[in-house]
């Protein structure tokens, strides 16, 4: 089916799906201000909104890993276009606080749904290396379609357009995704045990699974925790905010577009340790470095984070098949988990590290600057600690795939 014009089909209408849920990300971030004012919104109440996106997310993506062989990823999808559709115009015509949570918790829900649907679809319609690519390519259109909607956003507001009009732009490529899908057959397991929960449960319960569930986190983390604080840290080392952002989701997407093909060289297993190595020089780099050469850092940050998701994904899927569709959702959602509970941790020691700075007498920018630094110098501990955890999976895969050969022959 991997090469056939229905397997393509659903390809095209899960990067649909997924320009989507990014457009819901960088397009709320981008209208929160505007939100806030006109609805006299406190901080903390935009934050509970935000919240509601990420809870979502987990939510959706285990329950469909769980569904997902019993009634098939189209019906998940069709949850999908429900969610994403009624969650846009709910938001659209919110008026009070509690509208906002329910809206944006079932965009969330829709995200989500798309990453349990989708995945499991690609693994299943395209094989070998070509499963690789087309996973890479799948996940390209996140920071992808990050840059189209900040870029969007920042144009719509900079015009003066509501942010009601900013929202409306969501619903285009789900429309798009829902026409695609409409009608279309979903691909069959490729391994027969993949379709039952029992098989899932019991490869999931290995030990290389449950190693990977460790890894994942800490990819999240490397991957999501230095980009929430860089913006803030950044502008006040004098770099441009808007610049990192459009050069490390613009990298990422190129990156991933090429994925197929540096998976086929280096395996899974040589690229995320690639992946890790880099992304410690970026986060370090960020920490260390101020104005021209915080881009130099951003380069490193984006080849070294690029790869962690889908690779994550696809490692599952090549190497641990039997744990089918709720594998690869059970590990996404791990990554959204960690990465929420990390969140506030690292709030912590933002706050800690501000406290050692005003002790020394620092100030204004300067104070910013200096705890934003030394919270990033502690984040390169989680791509460092990953450097050690990749090398041992390597050698781990590597000894694995020669026993398997020796027993073969």
């Amino acid at each position: 089916m991997g090469t056939g014009t229905n397997a393509k089909r659903l390809f095209y209408g899960s990067c649909f799906a997924l320009i989507s849920t990014a457009l819901s990300f960088s397009i709320r971030a981008g209208i929160l201000k505007q939100l806030g004012e006109e609805l006299s919104f406190s901080a903390e109440q935009l934050g509970f909104i935000n919240s509601m996106w990420f809870l979502g997310f987990p939510i959706s993506m285990v329950i469909g890993g769980l569904i997902y062989h019993k009634v098939g990823g189209k019906v998940i999808m069709q949850f999908a276009f429900f969610a994403h559709a009624i969650g846009i115009i709910m938001t659209i015509y919110a008026t009070s606080y509690a509208g906002l949570l329910v809206s944006t918790l079932l965009i969330g829900l829709g995200n989500g749904c798309t990453e349990a649907a989708c995945n499991p679809m690609i693994a299943d319609a395209f094989k070998g290396s070509k499963m690789s690519t087309m996973l890479n390519r799948f996940h390209m259109w996140f920071p992808g379609g990050i840059v189209i909607g900040s870029l969007l956003s920042n144009f719509m507001t900079a015009e003066e357009m509501s942010w009601q009009s900013q929202i409306w732009m969501i619903m285009i490529p789900t429309v798009i995704y829902a026409v695609l899908f409409w009608g279309q057959s979903w691909p069959k397991a490729k391994v027969k045990e993949a379709a039952t929960i029992g098989s899932n449960l019991q490869a999931m319960l290995s030990p290389l699974f449950i190693f990977m569930l460790i890894c994942m986190a800490l990819t999240a983390i490397s991957e999501f925790g230095p980009q929430q604080w860089s913006g803030l840290i950044l502008e006040k080392s004098g770099a441009n905010p808007m610049l990192i952002l459009a050069l490390v989701t613009g990298l990422m997407a190129v990156a991933r577009f090429f994925g197929g093909a540096v998976v086929k060289k280096f395996d899974q297993t040589g690229v995320l340790l690639g992946s890790a190595i880099l992304a410690t020089i970026g986060i370090y780099l960020f920490s260390t470095q101020t104005g021209e050469m915080a881009y130099v850092a951003a380069v490193f940050f984006a080849l070294g984070v690029a790869y962690f998701w889908p690779n994550m994904i696809g490692f599952v899927a090549d190497k641990i098949p039997k744990s089918g569709a709720l594998g690869m959702s059970i590990i996404g959602a791990v990554g959204m988990f960690a990465n929420s509970i990390f969140s506030p941790i690292i709030g912590g020691w933002i706050d800690t590290d501000k406290a050692a700075a005003e002790a020394n007498g620092l100030t204004g920018d300067q104070l910013d600057l200096v705890a934003g630094q030394a919270t990033l110098g502690s984040m390169v501990t989680f791509p460092a600690i990953l450097i050690v955890l990749f090398t041992v999976l390597y050698f781990w895969v590597k000894s694995r795939k020669n026993t398997k050969e020796v027993v073969s022959a």
